[in-house]
């Protein structure tokens, strides 16, 4: 595991700095990070350990899919997943996804709150929740000023959740 965060570490970190400076994640970097993820682990585990990293490469990029469809995140996110789960496979990728989600949502309520309408969307999210309670409906209610929303750098949550994520995994391995 150390090796693999050795070379993903440096790969996650220009993916955070190119979204936020440009607000997007090339695919200079990502298509080259997918290929060496699956040649590492061909390299070190045969035919079974390509196949593994395939297999997290697909579903890396399958767990963001649906953000990215729905205009949540963009294409560069889900292909920096795919790559992810080319290093860490299925199961790593799995945990990333989860902690990557978790920064991202801490990231988002510190971004509402740092512009000032967390109180607002707080609002609109429990009146939607409340309609889906009470009625049994989904009813969407969109912001008052979607211009003035705040835009969200996934990429940054990817870097820290994934980062956090294999250095958490390494020392339950090392402690187990």
């Amino acid at each position: 595991m150390v090796q693999i965060l050795i070379i993903l570490t440096p790969i996650l970190l220009i993916a955070a700095v190119t979204d936020i400076c440009w607000r997007k994640i090339p695919n200079w970097l990502t298509f080259p990070a997918i290929i060496v993820g699956i040649a590492y682990h061909l390299c070190n585990a045969g035919i079974q350990g390509g196949l593994l990293s395939l297999a997290g490469v697909i579903l890396g990029m399958a767990f963001f899919l649906p953000f990215y469809l729905k205009g949540g995140t963009g294409a560069g996110d889900v292909k920096l997943m795919g790559a992810v789960g080319g290093f860490l496979g299925p199961m790593g990728v799995f945990y990333a996804c989860l902690s990557s989600s978790i920064v991202g949502g801490l990231y988002a309520v510190l971004l509402l709150i740092r512009h000032g309408i967390f109180k607002e969307t707080f609002q609109r999210y429990w009146a939607m929740l409340c309609n889906v309670i009470l009625y049994k409906k989904i009813f969407y209610i969109p912001p008052g000023n979607p211009a003035g929303m705040p835009v969200l750098k996934f990429g940054i949550a990817i870097a820290v959740g994934t980062i956090g994520y294999a250095l958490a995994d390494l020392k339950w391995a090392i402690n187990p």
